[in-house]
């Protein structure tokens, strides 16, 4: 079960909250835009400042997310806390280098 948490807190980490604020808001890649990343201020740069607030909660909540998907994966586990921790790390990982 651990290699499937680790799995989840990447995928979840791969969710393109700026991209997809982009794509609903205003209809742009912000891929192609401002600074190229999709990121919370390239947002806030491009979109405004309603969705990149909500990028920003977006983001911390799917770290978050990954902790608590590993914490009740996994509640018998003797390494729970190190699940926990590399979860929220596969879903730095996810965030930073997607599989999209």
């Amino acid at each position: 079960m651990p290699l499937l948490t680790l799995l989840l807190g990447y995928l979840l980490g791969s969710i393109p909250s700026g991209f997809l604020a982009g794509q609903w808001c205003k209809g742009i890649d912000l891929r192609t835009i401002g600074s190229g990343s999709t990121g919370a201020t390239n947002v806030l740069r491009n979109v405004g400042k309603g969705p990149a607030l909500a990028v920003f909660f977006v983001d911390v909540a799917k770290g978050a997310a990954a902790v608590l998907l590993a914490r009740s994966l996994n509640p018998t586990s003797a390494l729970i806390d190190w699940i926990q921790v590399l979860a929220g790390l596969a879903a730095l990982a996810g965030h930073i280098w997607p599989v999209w």
